[in-house]
């Protein structure tokens, strides 16, 4: 059943000047106008297209997607203001509204924003939302340690960057296992690292686990051969300097070293780690 905001397959009904008329169901018709329309086309045949509603409030299709579908979170900019709110660029003829209601703070033009974007309960459009922790899933997760996730990264506090959790819930990336400066919007790959006691989630942008050690062990070795049996890294080192040279945490670094030495392949010393 073809809705607002959704993607659905059409049936041609009719050709206008102005565009195929397709069939939407309860919705009645809907146009899919000219300049979207396909190159080859059929009366009766099936266009795949995404339903919204034009300036003047009318059912239109397009074959394009936009940047963000409604039920999701995304990254978007701002290029207008007018006495209703914002508007943002979403990859469609007509741009997405932001009501000022919408706004946590208030939109500039140029800006990018995360938004949530979604079907307006009290006019039926699709506008976006600046008001992205109302819209994040509280029900129960599913998730489990070391599992890989996406990750987009929509705020930072004095404790590390808040991170929504593949599209759907809040997690928190502490600031001590990041070496990059990330931005809001920024999609990462990551994995969780914890889930606390209240429910909340600490996610990581490196994988741990027993697979993720020994693969570092082999490369420590590696490293170890090639600088002659003597490597001036160890708990002594920042952890910024571990993830330059090895590119993980300084957590995952100590549990490999510690296990070369339970293995007797390598020696700690004050000012570094020497093969045995």
């Amino acid at each position: 059943m073809a809705k607002i905001g959704e993607r659905a397959s059409l049936q041609i009904l009719h050709e206008k000047a102005f565009g195929l008329f397709l069939d939407g169901g309860e919705l009645g018709e809907i146009l899919l106008p000219r300049r979207e329309m396909p190159a080859r086309w059929a009366l009766g045949e099936n266009l795949d297209v995404f339903i919204y509603l034009d300036s003047e409030d009318r059912q239109v299709a397009t074959l394009k997607n936009p940047k963000v579908m409604p039920g999701r979170f995304g990254r978007l900019k701002c290029v207008d203001i007018t006495g209703v709110g914002a508007f943002l660029d979403w990859g469609l003829p007509k741009d997405l509204l932001v009501p000022f209601r919408e706004q946590k703070v208030r939109m500039d033009v140029g800006k990018h924003y995360i938004v949530f974007v979604m079907v307006d309960p009290h006019t039926g459009r699709l506008i976006a939302t600046t008001r992205i922790a109302r819209h994040m899933d509280l029900t129960p997760h599913s998730f489990h340690l070391e599992q890989e996730v996406d990750l987009m990264i929509f705020g930072k506090t004095d404790l590390g960057y808040k991170a929504i959790i593949d599209g759907t819930h809040s997690g928190l990336v502490f600031a001590n296992e990041v070496f990059q400066d990330l931005q809001p919007g920024e999609l990462l790959k990551g994995y969780i690292a914890a889930i606390r006691p209240d429910g909340k989630i600490n996610v990581s942008l490196h994988a741990a686990g027993r697979i993720k050690v020994e693969g570092l062990e082999g490369q420590i070795l590696a490293e170890l051969e090639a600088r002659g049996g003597f490597w001036a890294i160890g708990d002594h080192s920042p952890a910024a300097e571990i993830h330059r040279e090895l590119g993980v945490s300084k957590r995952t670094f100590k549990q490999a070293t510690g296990a070369l030495f339970k293995k007797g392949r390598i020696t700690l010393e004050g000012n570094g780690i020497r093969t045995t």
